[in-house]
């Protein structure tokens, strides 16, 4: 449910419940009426950054040293001026030293070969493995586009970026934006070191021979590389060791599976992670209203917090009330536990299951916060660079129905964010409190098409 705290009594409660670490930078991220001058004075608190756009009139503040950061928030929550104050939270992309492998059963031997077959695929080649992988054969993506490919339709990719000469997402690549570093683009790399970038460019014939190493999202991301450029092993390329970019080629490898289900969407990069996969809800939030205003009919959002967040439920409610459908992870803590935004009324939260329709170990369930489930275990998709990666992780389920979502509004531009959640409802229903059950994008096409929405 969008909770937007508007009392200070509440906010002062909000504070008295939060983890101590959540405090331990004392900054805050408030939204004003006015001008923000006297309401850093009167704090006594330093303004660090301005959010732009609709997101205007909310900033960054800064508590002077030795202050009792508590203290302050209540200080600020209570001020006439204030209408909403949060400690601006840290939120973190899953990574290898978050978790351990939920499924190493799951994952293929280094001998394992997957099929690098360049296949022709709407606007440039792909692998074949990709392209025909499971996943799509489960979720009904062949006969989902004859009726739908998502022509048109903007995807904002809330995560590290895109890397925008990846080959086959080249074409699709709309105009993006960085808030990590503040400026136009939103290209994936910017936080690798250049040296490596003519590692990630190599312009010979893919073949996917797996190296089994486990990079990201739940613990479980194997970079599928070239034959005869092993560059991806991190014994001989320790610049892109995990403990060092634990999050990098996480955006791209997101949008792969967007571009997969909706190949001729427009791919969006929002870029609020760096490749240490770290962000703050300033800059997510920031990221959601600049999505909105330009012109983005999904976000898709593949991560979580397990603290709400009143600056973020704002950004969501005002997504849902100019008609974008917003889809997000519903997180890899392997419990019925709600995690943000997922588990927001106006977010299809998505869980993950395996290729036999069972709920994924490493998957939260119940509602909150899932509303369906896709395919989140070995999923392959591309990453930076002319090459591809087998994925692990709700991650990569959510993409997979934010790709969906492209294809209702394709079908019709009046699809809002109810209406998507209907018509994905129209899925196989598999119990295991994956709520409406497993992704159908035929159904969900057919739904809309036939405007049956229950």
């Amino acid at each position: 449910m969008l909770t937007t705290p508007s009392t200070p009594v509440r906010l002062a409660t909000l504070a008295l419940l939060l983890p101590a670490a959540v405090f331990a930078q004392g900054r805050f991220l408030v939204k004003v009426r006015g001008d923000i001058g006297p309401v850093a004075q009167r704090n006594q608190v330093t303004v660090l950054k301005a959010l732009s756009g609709s997101a205007s009139g909310m900033y960054v503040l800064s508590a002077p040293r030795g202050a009792d950061a508590r203290q302050l928030l209540r200080n600020l929550a209570a001020d006439a001026a204030v209408q909403s104050a949060e400690p601006e939270k840290p939120v973190k992309l899953p990574g290898l030293a978050s978790s351990v492998n939920p499924n190493p059963s799951g994952i293929p031997s280094a001998s394992t070969r997957l099929d690098g077959t360049p296949v022709f695929y709407y606007n440039s080649f792909a692998a074949a493995a990709y392209v025909n992988q499971q996943a799509g054969a489960i979720v009904g993506l062949a006969r989902a586009h004859a009726l739908s490919d998502g022509s048109g339709i903007r995807v904002a990719v809330i995560d590290t970026g895109i890397d925008r000469f990846q080959p086959v997402l080249f074409t699709s690549i709309a105009e993006g934006y960085d808030f990590v570093n503040n400026r136009p683009g939103g290209q994936e790399v910017a936080d690798i070191n250049q040296e490596t970038t003519p590692i990630l460019d190599q312009e010979t014939t893919p073949i996917l021979d797996q190296e089994t190493t486990p990079i990201l999202d739940g613990g479980s991301a194997i970079i599928l590389q070239q034959e005869t450029t092993p560059i991806l092993d991190q014994e001989t390329t320790p610049i892109l060791d995990s403990k060092i970019y634990p999050a990098f080629g996480h955006g791209t490898m997101v949008s792969g599976l967007v571009h997969l289900v909706a190949p001729r969407a427009l791919l969006m990069p929002v870029r609020v992670f760096g490749a240490n996969g770290a962000a703050t809800i300033s800059q997510i939030v920031d990221g959601i209203y600049w999505a909105v205003d330009h012109g983005a009919g999904v976000i898709n959002m593949s991560f979580s917090t397990t603290q709400d967040s009143p600056a973020l439920a704002a950004a969501i409610d005002y997504a849902a009330r100019k008609g974008v459908i917003c889809v997000a992870a519903a997180g890899n803590n392997g419990q019925a536990m709600p995690v943000w935004p997922a588990a927001y009324d106006s977010v299809i939260g998505v869980g993950s299951t395996d290729n036999f329709l069972t709920r994924s170990l490493f998957s939260n369930y119940g509602t909150p916060p899932v509303t369906l489930a896709a395919p989140g275990e070995g999923d392959v998709t591309v990453y930076p660079g002319n090459h591809y990666a087998q994925v692990w992780g709700t991650s990569f389920s959510a993409p997979l129905v934010a790709g969906g979502a492209a294809l209702l509004l394709d079908l019709s531009g009046r699809v809002d964010s109810g209406d998507a959640a209907k018509a994905l409802a129209n899925a196989q229903y598999i119990g295991q409190q994956m709520g409406a059950g497993e992704l159908n994008l035929y159904q969900a096409c057919l739904a809309v098409k036939q405007k049956k929405y229950n």
